[in-house]
């Protein structure tokens, strides 16, 4: 679970899709998502992890810069920078329209190939 440093404000998709690589923290996101900014503790709940490892896992999504930390009162609460889940939604279309891209050539490619007597 490490995070890459000095990353956070980068526009480059690796640390995301590295910090999104992981299931708890899939899940994490997703329960953001959901639900909107949520505290550690209600996180935590319904799961077997510990708050301790709720927090080292929302640490390693907020150096990837898709999570952000905030004090709510005499708790810290914790929301979803969607900015950072847009990157890598646009990353992941272009990549799927490269591929449609290559699919549709290669499928002209072999529509074109002559018949084999």
């Amino acid at each position: 679970m490490t995070a890459v440093p000095g990353r956070a404000g980068s526009e480059a998709p690796a640390p995301i899709f590295a910090a999104l690589g992981d299931p708890t923290r899939l899940r994490l996101v997703a329960r953001l998502c959901e639900g909107g900014p949520q505290s550690i503790t209600r996180l935590a709940a319904g799961s077997y992890f510990t708050r301790q490892a709720i927090t080292k896992h929302l640490r390693v999504l907020e150096a990837a810069g898709l999570v952000r930390g905030f004090r709510h009162g005499r708790e810290r609460r914790w929301e979803i920078r969607a900015r950072r889940l847009d990157l890598a939604r646009r990353h992941l279309d272009r990549i799927s329209r490269q591929w449609t891209q290559r699919l549709e050539a290669l499928k002209r490619d072999v529509e074109d190939m002559p018949e084999e007597p």
